[in-house]
């Protein structure tokens, strides 16, 4: 039995996860944090999930350290932001915890401080900036197509639902750098980032990535090749939030045996090249 601890318990995405991770024989919940001095402490987050009592209380991340220490939690998930998922990446790597991450919107230094923490605590980790099963064969197919079509236009296209915090999202600036990588581009002179006003010609280098915030839309991914009288688009689109918390409950049972002191894709996860 894998033993699960789960911050954001109270949101969105941390309910839906304690909720799934219930509803699996080979792991449980054993640690709900929230937010520091939550008014949430002590109810039940199987209650906040809406699945009925689970016998574990919310706490604050305060506690964060005891918490993990006493529940004997083997994984934590983190889907938060990216100030506070470092400081929790820290805590739970220096006691020894294993984590998968789906956290977005980290900088460099965060990420690298991320890995550090892993490297350095020789723990499991799983750091995604989409857990979906389907986004990941998505970047995939980016990877195989680029080198093919690498004197096409390309364009990155993401909507996001309007309570989104972070533009572009993770999952954007991930098939960008999977692309720019395919090509041998460099990320910091080929990006452009929306256009406004006279721009000048388009070069044949640069990889437009544009953001759409609105209403409910869980996650709409489109890369487009655009060539002369043809264009090719990959394009992923989420209808629900379900697609991410299938590849975390994945993501949970392939980290405990992960190479330990590495940061793990979800590549690693699906088995994918």
């Amino acid at each position: 039995m894998i033993k699960v601890a789960v911050t954001g318990a109270a949101g969105r995405m941390g309910s839906g996860i304690i909720k799934k991770i219930t509803e699996q024989d080979d792991m449980e919940v054993v640690a709900a944090i929230e937010m520091p001095n939550t008014p949430l402490a002590g109810k039940d987050a199987g209650l906040q999930a809406g699945i009925g009592e689970i016998g574990v209380g919310i706490v604050g991340s305060e506690r964060l350290e005891e918490t993990l220490k006493s529940s004997g939690a083997e994984v934590l998930v983190d889907f938060t932001i990216a100030p506070a998922a470092v400081e929790t990446i820290k805590t739970a790597t220096s006691c020894g915890v294993n984590v998968v991450v789906g956290t977005t919107g980290f900088t460099d230094d965060q990420m690298a401080l991320n890995i550090k923490n892993v490297e350095d605590n020789k723990v499991g980790a799983v750091i995604s900036s989409n857990m979906a099963i389907g986004v990941n064969v998505f970047f995939n197919t980016l990877k195989k197509l680029a080198p093919l079509l690498y004197d096409f236009d390309i364009e990155i296209i993401e909507a996001h639902h309007n309570q989104k915090k972070d533009a572009p999202s993770g999952t954007a600036m991930t098939a960008f750098e999977v692309i720019t990588d395919a090509l041998n581009r460099n990320p910091e002179e080929v990006g452009v980032f929306g256009r406004k006003g006279l721009v000048g010609k388009r070069t044949p280098e640069e990889i437009g990535v544009h953001a759409i915030r609105g209403g409910d839309i869980v996650g709409d991914h489109t890369v487009m090749f655009v060539g002369e009288g043809e264009r090719f688009e990959v394009k992923h689109q989420a209808h629900t939030r379900e697609v991410f918390i299938a590849g975390v409950i994945r993501a949970v049972r392939y980290v405990p045996t992960a190479q330990k002191g590495v940061v793990s894709s979800m590549n690693d996860v699906l088995g994918l090249e």
